[in-house]
């Protein structure tokens, strides 16, 4: 009796196709940028996830730009809404947050922007979305 083998061996995870979008930022430049992944992370002691968003000025160099949201940031605007925000809408805040960071940081490729959405700021962010 023959061993049992699969027909096709494993084959190489495909890479995602990524929608590239632009921006027209308040200071001038038009970015390009595409969001890349999100991770369930701590920063210290604080619990939140990341979004990592890919960006170019120039079209050639592309740079990451994290943004970090914090678990007890939404959680508390969540208690003072009545609800939890969704998946979505959780990641259209972080987009949000990248956004102001684009307007707001000149030549943001060569910083080190510490970039977060946090009690400070959710409220801000989330009236851009009417929510």
């Amino acid at each position: 009796m023959a061993a049992l083998r699969q027909n096709n061996g494993r084959m190489a995870r495909p890479e995602a196709v990524r929608r590239v979008k632009s921006y027209s930022a308040a200071t001038g430049y038009v970015y390009q940028y595409y969001f890349y992944e999100v991770q369930k992370t701590r920063r210290g002691v604080v619990a939140g996830a990341e979004y990592v968003y890919m960006v170019s000025v120039d079209r050639k160099k592309v740079f990451p730009l994290r943004i970090f949201v914090q678990r007890d940031g939404i959680e508390k605007w969540g208690r003072s809404a009545g609800r939890e925000l969704t998946g979505t809408e959780e990641y259209a805040v972080a987009k949000m947050r990248l956004f102001q960071a684009l307007d707001e940081i000149e030549e943001i490729e060569s910083r080190q922007a510490e970039l977060v959405v946090d009690e400070s700021n959710i409220e801000g962010l989330l009236a851009r979305l009417d929510i």
